[in-house]
């Protein structure tokens, strides 16, 4: 397996920072192995024959809304934001995808162009896979389509989730509550009973962005759920100790 420092797309200008990979997908350590990671051994080595490790510092451009789609990649490690809207207008963050996750899978499936811009939150590992290599793979293993279909299903339920946050939940707690969950869900890890935490790695004014409020509303509200010991942030991560509560707000 060849590591490398430049993707196949992307406007890497930082220095990278990531660690070594795992020596192949048979040896990675991952606890939250995403859909093609658990595909059967012989399946997986035709994979991996079709992709090389490719390493993201933090806060750098993998692609951006309107490119064509030239790969899709599977995430190995460190998490990254999908952005709607172009640079300098009019931005929301859709979603926050972890290791495990695929991105562009949808683009790559229709021949199409990248439908938002993926910029990395913290050094990611990645593995390209280019269009036609992952067409030709999809063709040759029938428990590979199968993956790919469930991948693009939950795509459409994330798209779901996006709206109801959005057009469903009538006050900002509530949104914020469903952000939260969401978020555990997608990133996080469960914990003895219902609790949950995942990392923070959104700012307040990109959680506001997400919530269509403000940062001094997403600060006053997350304090709140703090003080009713809904939740607790400590060390950069975000425990729930009771999604019931939040859950009451929806």
């Amino acid at each position: 397996m060849v590591e490398e420092q430049i993707p196949a797309e992307g406007q890497m200008r930082q220095k990278n920072t990531a660690r070594p990979v795992p020596a192949g997908c048979a040896n990675c350590s991952n606890r939250r192995p995403g859909w093609f990671c658990s595909l059967g051994s012989a399946v997986l080595a035709d994979l991996e024959l079709a992709t090389s490790t490719i390493s993201l510092p933090a806060q750098a451009s993998l692609f951006t809304q309107g490119e064509d789609a030239r790969c899709l990649y599977l995430i190995c490690s460190g998490y990254l934001k999908l952005i709607a809207g172009r640079s300098g207008e009019r931005e929301m963050i859709v979603r926050v995808a972890g290791p495990g996750s695929m991105l562009g899978l949808y683009a790559v499936l229709s021949h199409g162009v990248h439908e938002v811009s993926a910029e990395s939150l913290t050094a990611a590992q990645l593995r390209p896979v280019e269009r036609d290599r992952f067409l030709n793979f999809l063709r040759i293993h029938k428990e590979a389509q199968l993956r790919a279909v469930q991948c693009i299903c939950q795509e459409y339920r994330f798209a779901l989730q996006d709206a109801c946050r959005i057009a469903l939940s009538e006050t900002v707690a509530a949104r914020l509550g469903r952000l939260l969950l969401e978020l555990g869900h997608q990133i996080g890890e469960q914990l003895e009973g219902l609790s949950f935490r995942f990392p923070l790695l959104l700012t307040h004014e990109e959680m506001a962005s997400m919530t269509c409020t403000t940062r001094e509303t997403v600060t006053r509200t997350l304090g709140q759920f703090r003080k009713d010991g809904w939740i607790t942030i400590e060390d950069g991560m975000v425990t729930v100790h009771q999604p019931d509560r939040l859950q009451s707000l929806l």
